[in-house]
């Protein structure tokens, strides 16, 4: 029995680092339910339940038995070697999310892990890290869902557009002049970042053309990365909703109500453009671009068990309350990203915001030359991916 023990613990002790990762340290509404749905008598009722206890930005953890596995667990307690739980409910993945969504909550993201879960010396190790890979992972014991509750009613949202700069003087009359009036309130703060064609002169020209008719904000700051940029704008935010909005104006401006729209009816947490859905105009991004914007979309969809079609499109829409506590938590993926793409990506999955793709039309530049190199970009990124990875996946 002793050793029966040993595995036991093994198993809950595998929860209990999941639980350590999903549930953020500073979380005060959060509801868990590990290998419960299993003997509810009535799932969505108790589901209900929880609804209740978990507030408007809450999430419900849900923690369970892969279905696969109920004939083991049937062998292993006829053999005596499994204590009897009784009459069990084997669920499905879209069981739960239906159950879930009866009970007014969607699920953010899913996953699974632990294929071993008893404790062998060196094998169990191996066999619980190959399971974190795409398809083997189905096999695993443990499966869990991130839900949370699904919005009430629509809210009326004031707006911060966040416009980093650099050598885009030709495009920011253009910007504020295209810019619709949509929101509560709205602003719009230009950062400037060591341009050397005059782009700093045109924003505070432009602040001036336009006062008392919009309210634009003129940042100058020295950068390291857009990155850095962005981050100055947010902390100068005054407004509920941030958005970014990249100065080379390959997202139209016109498009920003549509975000808006999404956040206010509570569609998202975090709206992400895509540019890979609709044609594009010619020369707007090159072939190995193309290539490389899908190959991260796929590697981290699959890192943070939510689907995403577009990781690099530079307009991100979020709440300013939730990129407080994404920027409150940015120890822990490190902070190397220049873009800043990543960051938020990564911060917004472990604050478990629930991501949305929005598609976008994507247009070639009209003014300026692109800021992004393919080749050292790309390894830059492929290294915050492979940081990532271990932090998310092989923990």
């Amino acid at each position: 029995m002793t050793d029966f023990r040993k595995r036991y613990q093994y198993y809950y002790a595998d929860i209990e680092k999941l639980l350590s990762f999903v549930v953020p340290s500073d979380a005060s509404d959060y509801a868990v339910m590990v290998n419960e749905t299993g003997s509810m008598p009535d799932v969505e009722k108790s589901f209900r339940e929880a609804r209740q206890r978990v507030g408007e930005h809450g999430r419900l953890i849900v923690v369970f038995h892969n279905y696969l596995w109920e004939p083991l667990f049937v062998l292993l307690q006829r053999l005596r070697i499994k204590a009897s739980p009784g009459t069990q409910n084997w669920l499905s993945p879209n069981d739960v999310k239906n159950l879930l969504y009866l009970a007014d909550f969607e699920v953010v993201r899913s996953g699974r892990r632990m294929l071993c879960p008893i404790y062998v010396p060196f094998v169990s190790g191996m066999l619980n890290t190959l399971g974190r890979l795409p398809l083997i992972n189905r096999l695993c014991v443990t499966q869990y869902l991130i839900a949370r509750p699904i919005p009430k009613q629509a809210k009326e949202l004031s707006v911060s557009i966040i416009v980093p700069a650099r050598n885009e003087r030709g495009n920011i009359e253009e910007i504020v002049r295209r810019t619709p009036d949509f929101g509560k309130k709205q602003e719009i703060i230009f950062v400037e970042n060591n341009s050397t064609d005059g782009t700093w002169e045109e924003v505070q020209r432009v602040a001036a053309l336009y006062r008392g008719k919009k309210e634009v904000v003129a940042i100058r700051y020295s950068a390291t990365g857009k990155a850095d940029a962005v981050r100055k704008g947010f902390a100068a935010a005054r407004n509920d909703l941030l958005m970014i909005l990249d100065a080379d104006m390959t997202v139209a401006p016109e498009d920003l109500p549509r975000f808006h729209r999404v956040a206010e009816d509570g569609k998202g947490d975090f709206i992400n453009g895509s540019r890979l859905v609709y044609p594009m105009e010619r020369d707007a991004m090159r072939f190995l671009n193309t290539l490389g914007n899908k190959f991260f979309a796929t590697l981290i969809s699959w890192l943070l068990d939510q689907s995403i079609k577009d990781t690099l499109c530079g307009t991100k829409v979020l709440l300013k309350t939730d990129y407080e506590r994404i920027a409150a938590h940015r120890d822990y993926f490190g902070d190397f990203d220049r873009f800043g793409d990543f960051d938020l990506l990564f911060g917004a999955a472990k604050q478990n915001l629930k991501i949305i793709d929005l598609p976008i039309r994507y247009y070639a530049r009209t003014y300026g030359d692109t800021k992004m190199k393919r080749f050292s970009n790309g390894w830059l990124f492929l290294r915050m991916c492979i940081f990532a990875a271990r932090k998310i996946k092989f923990t």
